[in-house]
Order: C-alpha cells, then sequence, then structure tokens
C-alpha cells in the first residue's frame, strides 16, 4: 500500500492528538477573556470612570489579541518556512501559556495604578500573536505528516479541536459562575481559569517535544529547496488567486463561528424571549454538533474531494440557518433540534484547511496560510459582529440573511473549485514527494 493511500498510523494519532489538544487549549486560553471581562474591567481600571468606558476599554484590550494575529502570525510562519514547523510549533503554545498563567498572577489598578492595564494589554498582544501561528501552524504540521489522502480527516480534526477549546472556555466560566458568589469570583476566583490554561498550556508544551518534524520540511531541507526570498513576498507576488480564495474561506469560517455560535444566544433572548439557561444549554448542544460537522465535513473532503464537499455542505447550511432563525421560538425542544442542526451544518468550515494547505507549495505553505487566514480573520472576525448588530436595526433576521449570504459564497466557492486551485497554483511539480 503506498503512502498516499495507506490509513492512519499510531505515530499519525499521537500527532494528532497533541495538535489538536494545543489548538484546544490555545483557543481556550484566548477567549476566556471574554467570558470574565466585566470583572477584569472593574478590577483593572479605575473605579471612578463611567461604566461604558470601562466596557469600552475593557473590549479594546481584548481586540488587541485580534490585531496582534496578522503580525505574529507572518512573522511565526516566515521563520517555519526557513528553520522548521515543529519550532515554530512549539513556541505558539509557549506564548501563549506564559501570558495567559501571567494574567492570572497580574495585579489590580488598586495596586500598581495605570501599570495594571498596560500588562493586560502587553499579554494580549502576545497571546494574540500566539495564536496567529497556532491555527495556521498546526494545520501544516498535521497536513504534512499524515497520507495525501487523509490531509482532511487530519485538519478537520483539528478544528474540532479548535471548538472544543471554545466549549471548554464556556464549561470552566459556568462552573466558576455556579460554584462562586459574585464577590468571590471579584475577589479572586477570576484567576482560576487563566491559571489553570496557562498551567495546562505548559503541559502541552512539554508533551510537543515528542513531535517530529515534518517529512516535506526535512526533506527540503536536504535538498535545499527552502524559500530562496521573504516567503511573504513570494506570496503577495506568486499566489494571488490562493490568497484571495483562502481569505474568502476564512470569512466562511470565522464569520459563520462568531454569527451561529457566538452571536446567536443573545438574539435568541431578545427575539424569542427564551431564558439565558436554555439558550446556553442549545449553545452547548450546537457547538458539540459543530466538532461533530467538522470531522464529517473533512472525510468528505478526502473522499469527495473539496469542491463536492463545500456545494452539498452550502446548501446543508442555508437550509438548516434559514430554518432556525425562523422557526426555533416554538419550543425549547424545537430549538435544541434545530440549533444542534445548523450547528452541524456549521462544520462544513472543517474542510476550510484542506482547500488551504493544497493551495500553496510547501516552501511557503506555511506563509501562505498563515497571511491569508490572519489578515481574513483580523477583518471579518472583527467586522461581522459590527455589521450583523448594525442590520438587525433594517430588520431582526439580519443573522439569517448573512449566514444565507455567507452560504451563497460558500456554494460558489465550491463550484469555482471544480477547476482544482491546487492544480492552478501548486502544480505537482512544485509539491515535494511525501516520505514512506
Amino acid at each position: 500500500m503506498s503512502h498516499y493511500t495507506r490509513p492512519l498510523n499510531r505515530q499519525d494519532y499521537k500527532t494528532l492528538t497533541l495538535a489538536a489538544l494545543g489548538g484546544a487549549l490555545e483557543f481556550y486560553d484566548f477567549i476566556i477573556f471574554v467570558f470574565f471581562a466585566a470583572v477584569v474591567g472593574e478590577l483593572f481600571f479605575p473605579a471612578d470612570i463611567p461604566e461604558w468606558l470601562r466596557q469600552v476599554q475593557t473590549f479594546g484590550i481584548f481586540a488587541a489579541g485580534y490585531l496582534a494575529r496578522p503580525l505574529g502570525g507572518i512573522i511565526m510562519a516566515h521563520f517555519g518556512d526557513l528553520v522548521g514547523r515543529k519550532k515554530m510549533f512549539t513556541l505558539s503554545i509557549l506564548l501563549m501559556a506564559l501570558p495567559t498563567l501571567a494574567i492570572g498572577l497580574l495585579p489590580t489598578y488598586a495596586s500598581v495604578g495605570i501599570v495594571a492595564p498596560l500588562l493586560l494589554l502587553l499579554m494580549r498582544i502576545l497571546q494574540g500573536a500566539a495564536i496567529g501561528g497556532e491555527v495556521p501552524g498546526a494545520w501544516v504540521f498535521v497536513a504534512e505528516h499524515v497520507p495525501e489522502k487523509r490531509i482532511g480527516i487530519a485538519c478537520g480534526t483539528l478544528t474540532a479541536g479548535l471548538t472544543v477549546g471554545i466549549l471548554l472556555g464556556s464549561v470552566v466560566a459556568t462552573l466558576i459562575n455556579t460554584h462562586l458568589t459574585p464577590q468571590g469570583i471579584h475577589d479572586g476566583g477570576w484567576r482560576i481559569p487563566f491559571l489553570l490554561g496557562g498551567a495546562f498550556g505548559l503541559v502541552a508544551m512539554y508533551l510537543r517535544r515528542w513531535l517530529q518534524e515534518t517529512p516535506i520540511f526535512l526533506e527540503m531541507q536536504q535538498r535545499k529547496a527552502l524559500a530562496q526570498e521573504l516567503p511573504v513576498k513570494a506570496v503577495a507576488l506568486k499566489h494571488q488567486k490562493a490568497v484571495v480564495v483562502s481569505m474568502l474561506l476564512t470569512w466562511l469560517l470565522s464569520a459563520g463561528v462568531v454569527v451561529v455560535i457566538l452571536m446567536s444566544p443573545v438574539w435568541l433572548q431578545k427575539h424569542y424571549g427564551f431564558a439565558p439557561a436554555i439558550t446556553l444549554q442549545a449553545n452547548s448542544i450546537a457547538t458539540i454538533m459543530l466538532c461533530i460537522g467538522c470531522l464529517l465535513a473533512g472525510l468528505a473532503a478526502d473522499r469527495f474531494g473539496a469542491s463536492r464537499t463545500f456545494i452539498v455542505g452550502s446548501v446543508f447550511l442555508a437550509a438548516a440557518s434559514w430554518a432556525f432563525y425562523h422557526l426555533s421560538g416554538d419550543s425549547p425542544q424545537r430549538l435544541f433540534l434545530l440549533y444542534g442542526a445548523v450547528g452541524l451544518c456549521v462544520g462544513v468550515v472543517g474542510a476550510v484547511p484542506y482547500v488551504m494547505v493544497r493551495a500553496f507549495p510547501a516552501e511557503v505553505r506555511f506563509t501562505g496560510i498563515s497571511f491569508s487566514y490572519n489578515v481574513s480573520y483580523a477583518i471579518f472576525g472583527g467586522l461581522t459582529p459590527i455589521a450583523v448588530t448594525m442590520l438587525m436595526g433594517v430588520s431582526p433576521m439580519a443573522p439569517a440573511w448573512y449566514v444565507l449570504a455567507l452560504s451563497l459564497m460558500g456554494l460558489g466557492l465550491g463550484i469555482w473549485l471544480r477547476q482544482g486551485l491546487e492544480q492552478q497554483v501548486a502544480t505537482p511539480k512544485a509539491e515535494l514527494q511525501r516520505l514512506p
């Protein structure tokens, strides 16, 4: 049996497990901030400023992490293409774990004054740089380890792992808010999730020591086939089509998750009057189904190709999201069913990295994915909540229309991918043969 079609072996499973675990912990560390934003704002800013200003400053610090993603991702990808995938893959989780641990230990405004929010801002910037390198690095790392016909499920598993990180953050926040009083959280309980995330991140970094450099990078080193010019320059000049498609796919990934998973619970409370506890339960079901959907999309990409996966998946997403936003208000049971269904269909984004890792040649793959993913995520991940909120002033069904538009874009990309993006921008000659 050739390396191209062989099943996943023990080493592949170890690589996938450690990569997915690290990705989940990184996403947990990055988003846990938002669950405790209110208490962080109270502790890290003066007590005498208006509440709205405190919220703006707190979420401004949160947003700084997103702004740091493109720069951090591009720098780490640059060295990942020149000195090795494994080194940058390990560095990314260290760069996430230490600032997360530090946030849990930071002095508050009452102790050190203006230094407190400045230190918090610095930690968020470091976290943003780390996550900017982690996600593209993980996709590249596993895609270059597994057989060609298993890239879809490998990348789908990693994307599901990132979703688990969001779910983990929600669960930890719920447990702390359930078992501690508001005063207890204010007095130090808020530090617990950051300390846990930092500690587990360091453990994950230690475990990544056992990973091996990718066969493709080692072969490039041996053949002296590494990028001869700045990788980002080569990407910008020679792979524009791949960049555009990757950015549009990232828009589908980021906006789909933001609107359906992150924004919908509040929308359900306001539009249909569901209790927060009900929407939280429904959201947890949707998040679990999203994980399953990512795995199924990865399997489908391996079996049927990216084009068919996005065509069929986008049609299902359009139908499921339209039904969810229009019909879920009748009863909690219907809400759970429809939210779970749309969460499963959003899982089509699990096939996004399958396209991206095949769109760029090996010598600039890390940089190409990192540049496209992080720039697009910074733009669309940041603007989507604002756009949807403004559109809701025109129609309360704005989220439904937005997800429908995303579905149509996914359908269009699926049709366009029938031409074979990897053949257009990264010919077989540009791709190195995988080692047995």
